[in-house]
């Protein structure tokens, strides 16, 4: 079909890598100086959203981006002014846009009416005249119409371009080293020992591979789109068995809430009957000081008469008996203590609450200065509600099996283990001593690859991570860590000013570089390893730190003395440190949920114990201690990675090993 004018014989300068036509705003990025179209970046930037940088298309420099991502880049206007130029020489931008074809026969530059398939030129009407009546030059000739062109009624097939050195030569081979389209020429001159194409197969093979492309780039649309449909069906069964949840717990609810209100019931009672009794206890006294009363009363009656001077002989002897039954009476002593017992007996009644672990709101008791124990709570079993039985002040609960740890795979390593970093879900990239020769990339399989674009094969490496655009950052030596490109090529050189022991470097999730050399101090630098932004005082000598998404400092002491795991913000306040007993180090590692693993090793090396820890503030509160893992380890100097939530790897020396969490 037509070309725009220009697009295939302009100047390369003013075609866009991305589009390969013309420049539309011609944008540049700031790291590299590469150039290209507005609207092409934004494409290019709609399937890294994530990112906060660009990587180039051309050379993977990264260029910063604000909140406005491509919009902010600044436009290349040397580029835009020559584009102007161009297009107003080739008539203006209309003529571009309206795909006017120009004749290549003669110098004229009117529009092309036709086409001659054995000369591969466009023709205006002068020349298409010559053509038809030079029959001496041009008899046999196949000529097509530009509108049957232009409709898509015929194809002039493909078209070469004339060589700029050797003018009467078609560009037509493509030399694979170079990365140009030659003529044959060429070739022979300045591409002898290249590896050279044919033009139409060299197009034939890009065509091909931007088929294939297409092809699995529908491919996946549609298995993405279906894999859409299947969430939103799976939503329906998800909601089902959350309201499935929901129903058993509020049943539970019912039934406790039912129990509870008749544990009340039965209290009520308790201390109602109680109050009945003491009522009981008490009448008693006052009916026993009410008899009293009366039996003084009547007994006062018969001894005060008036006839007092009449008694003699057995009426004398009756009163004497009464007087002194009334003065025994009277000395009797009140009885106080009998009432005060019962007051204090109802004083030191007591309610006394059930504990957290029993159902039921408590009991009435006599008043002790010592608590009961509480009743130990059952662990649920699995991941289902589990209502609580009858004994406990809940309703159940929601959570899996027992936390347990299990070694799924062991690796042997060919060389000493001297750093490791996370590389996926499942997999590591371990570094190893001098002249180790590369870095190897092992999986939970024990399937092993060395990592392709390693850009040393003799030079020590101390430790290593990969930050999310496969930036590789290396340590060597006790002073200086290497950023490379994902291609392989170095970008930056870190030197750290205190010497310490070999450097540890990790990076935090937005990718800043952390670098520890068992010093008291945490070295946190930009992405690009040119800045220093923070420096991190600390306690105890550091050897491997770690960051939350808070910005959070984990710190371990690895085989330090003492060794520790203390948590730090970035002003360097520090929380309560974990510290091992004596010829015990510990390792930390954090996981995506900001939970800390900490890894336990006897120097006798007999086996690792690792518990997991929630972060409270800058202090760690233990969650999890699981099972001691029996592992076959010859050092303490050991190294502890979260690749998952359920996916921990340790290494020590040369063994690797890949730890299954269940929680």
């Amino acid at each position: 079909m037509a070309e725009k004018c220009g697009s295939s014989s302009s100047s390369p300068n003013l075609i866009c890598p991305l589009c390969l036509d013309i420049f539309v705003e011609a944008t540049i990025l700031t790291s590299c100086g590469h150039t290209f179209c507005r609207r092409c970046l934004k494409k290019y930037d709609l399937t890294h959203q994530d990112l906060d940088h660009m990587v180039c298309p051309l050379c993977r420099e990264i260029t910063k981006l604000s909140t406005s991502r491509v919009d902010d880049l600044r436009l290349n206007v040397s580029i835009n002014g020559c584009v102007d130029d161009y297009h107003a020489k080739c008539g203006g931008m209309n003529a571009v846009l309206e795909m006017c074809q120009k004749c290549t026969t003669c110098k004229s530059l009117k529009d092309a009416v036709s086409f001659c398939r054995t000369c591969s030129c466009y023709m205006c009407d002068e020349c298409l005249h010559c053509h038809q009546h030079l029959t001496m030059f041009f008899d046999g000739h196949e000529i097509v119409s530009m509108d049957d062109v232009t409709e898509g009624k015929v194809s002039i097939g493909h078209l070469f371009e004339k060589c700029s050195i050797h003018k009467q030569e078609n560009k037509d081979m493509f030399c694979e080293d170079c990365k140009v389209h030659v003529c044959h020429k060429c070739v022979l001159v300045d591409h002898q020992y290249h590896k050279i194409k044919n033009q139409v197969n060299f197009e034939q093979e890009l065509r091909q591979k931007v088929t294939d492309l297409a092809q699995r780039c529908a491919d996946k649309k549609a298995e993405l789109e279906k894999n859409i449909q299947n969430i939103e069906i799976q939503r329906h069964e998800v909601h089902t068995a959350v309201q499935t949840l929901l129903d058993d717990v509020r049943q539970a609810y019912s039934i406790k809430a039912k129990q509870l209100e008749e544990n009340l019931r039965n209290l009520i009672e308790q201390i109602n009957a109680l109050e009945r009794s003491f009522d009981d206890d008490l009448d008693v006294l006052k009916s026993k000081d009410r008899q009293r009363i009366k039996s003084i009363c009547s007994s006062i009656t018969l001894v005060d008469n008036d006839r007092l001077g009449h008694l003699e002989t057995d009426t004398l002897s009756a009163h004497i008996l009464l007087c002194e039954e009334l003065d025994t009476m009277l000395k009797e002593v009140t009885d106080h203590t009998s009432v005060e017992a019962i007051k204090k007996k109802a004083q030191e009644k007591r309610f006394k609450p059930a504990d957290n672990a029993r159902l039921d709101l408590g009991s009435i008791s006599e008043y002790t200065d010592h608590p009961s124990m509480a009743a130990i709570k059952k662990k649920a079993q699995e991941k289902r509600f589990k209502p609580a039985d009858d004994t406990r002040l809940d309703l159940g609960s929601i959570s899996g099996s027992d936390p347990k740890m299990e070694v799924i795979q062991c690796v042997d390593l060919r060389e000493v283990m001297q750093g490791m970093a996370r590389y996926s879900q499942s997999t590591v990239a371990i570094g190893y001593g001098y002249n180790a020769e590369g870095i190897d990339i092992i999986d939970s399989n024990g399937g092993k690859q060395q990592y392709r674009n390693t850009p040393f094969s003799d030079m020590e490496c101390s430790d290593l991570v990969l930050q999310r655009d496969w930036t590789l950052c290396v340590s060597t030596c006790r002073t200086e860590a290497y950023i490379y490109s994902p291609l392989g090529s170095k970008k930056a050189t870190i030197h750290v000013r205190n010497n310490g022991y070999y450097l540890s470097v990790n990076r935090s999730p937005s990718d800043e570089i952390i670098i520890t050399n068992y010093g008291k101090q945490v070295y946190i630098y930009d992405p690009t390893g040119s800045t220093l932004k923070h420096t991190v005082q600390t306690k105890h000598r550091t050897g491997q730190a770690s960051t939350t998404r808070t910005g959070l400092i984990v710190t371990s002491s690895c085989w330090g003395d003492p060794s520790v795991v203390t948590v730090y913000d970035r002003d360097g306040n520090a929380g309560e440190s974990l510290q091992a007993p004596e010829d015990v180090y510990l390792y930390a590692a954090l996981d995506e949920q900001d939970r800390v693993y900490v890894a336990s090793v006897g120097e006798d090396n007999s086996s690792v114990v690792i518990r997991l820890y929630d972060l409270d503030g800058l202090n760690l509160k233990e969650r999890v201690e699981f099972n001691a893992l029996n592992m076959t380890l010859d050092r303490s100097w050991c190294y502890l990675v979260s690749l998952s939530p359920d996916m921990l790897a340790f290494a020590c020396y040369k063994k690797l090993y890949f730890i299954k969490v269940s929680l």
